[in-house]
């Protein structure tokens, strides 16, 4: 029998991709319909990324972050973001406590402080808390007080935003955009997947309550990262990469109605970002190269809360999907 190494967070002959695997079965057990939003999360826990979900309510955005939660051996802590929350709520502060030796001031961490951090509705706080969470989303660390702590080794933030509910809500400055690896849209399942979804939920309200599964151990994503990180990347697969986020920022020398949609571009971290995004993607294909069609199918996820487009095109009504899917079409592989 194969040895297996203390807290290594893998069962006996199961490897990171094997783990990887159960999760999202696991994850699929409980949501229906929304495969696209499962391999998602995956991608941003493997590239240690943080996502926004953003959909109508009702289609399992919640239930999507709990699934993972549940399904892994983390702490899973989460934020409702309301429009009197403060930034002290979020990362904690320092409380006064008086004690034999005398008073002394000591932090009390929030719930920022945890491995996987729901967000829910993050857009109905005003912008002091949410840039309570840019320094915990980049650096994976708080400052209060003077004194940084840092936040744990698994740390990922994944929100939720309404996209048509805007009364008293407050837009999401770009620089707090920018640090979310995948800006994700969930759409409503088919007919035939929202009939799986009622008898999914009539099973949980009458079936007996099983003892869940033993939950996959934080050890097998860091596995399963180290080996992402050791996959090869051809040299023209950068190229590709680096050609499309640049074309954001040149789009007119591609098309001239992409040069008046565009206003600003998307930055060196959405470069950063769609290279490990497409790592992610093939990772969890099972192979150990990447291929075209990963950067492909990660490039919409990745760049859409990247780009401000000009006046031209709300007037136009083009959106940010529009102006990807046209670099697309235009960008080669070199």
């Amino acid at each position: 029998m194969e040895q297996v190494e203390p807290n290594s967070g893998l069962t006996p002959g199961r490897t990171a991709r094997e783990s990887f695997a159960a999760l999202r079965l696991r994850m699929q057990g409980s949501i229906i319909g929304q495969t696209r939003v499962i391999d998602s999360l995956l991608v941003a826990l493997l590239a240690d990324g943080n996502v926004l979900l953003e959909g109508l309510p009702g289609v399992a955005k919640t239930r999507a972050v709990k699934s993972l939660a549940k399904a892994l051996d983390a702490e899973f802590r989460r934020i409702q973001f309301t429009p009197d929350l403060l930034p002290t709520d979020v990362i904690g502060s320092e409380v006064y406590h008086q004690t034999a030796s005398g008073a002394e001031f000591r932090f009390e961490p929030g719930p920022v402080f945890g491995n996987l951090i729901l967000v829910d509705e993050i857009n109905r706080a005003p912008a002091k808390v949410q840039s309570a969470l840019l320094e915990a989303m980049e650096e994976r660390q708080v400052t209060v007080a003077g004194t940084t702590h840092a936040l744990p080794p698994l740390f990922t933030v994944m929100a939720t935003q309404n996209p048509i509910e805007q009364e008293g809500t407050y837009p999401l400055p770009e620089a707090q955009l920018d640090r979310f690896l995948l800006h994700v849209r969930v759409d409503h399942p088919s007919d035939v997947e929202e009939k799986a979804v009622l008898r999914l939920v009539r099973g949980e309200e009458t079936a007996p309550q099983s003892a869940p599964a033993a939950p996959i151990a934080q050890q097998a994503i860091f596995d399963a990262r180290a080996e992402m990180s050791a996959m090869h990347v051809a040299d023209a697969i950068d190229d590709y990469v680096v050609a499309l986020v640049c074309a954001t920022r040149r789009a007119g020398q591609y098309d001239a109605d992409l040069g008046r949609w565009i206003e600003v571009g998307a930055s060196p971290r959405a470069t950063i970002g769609l290279g490990r995004a497409a790592r992610a993607r093939a990772w969890l294909a099972g192979r150990n190269h990447v291929e075209p069609d990963d950067v492909r199918d990660m490039a919409q996820d990745v760049l859409r809360h990247r780009l401000i487009l000009s006046y031209e095109a709300n007037a136009d009504r083009v959106t940010p999907d529009a102006v990807v899917a046209r670099l697309l079409a235009l960008v080669a592989v070199a």
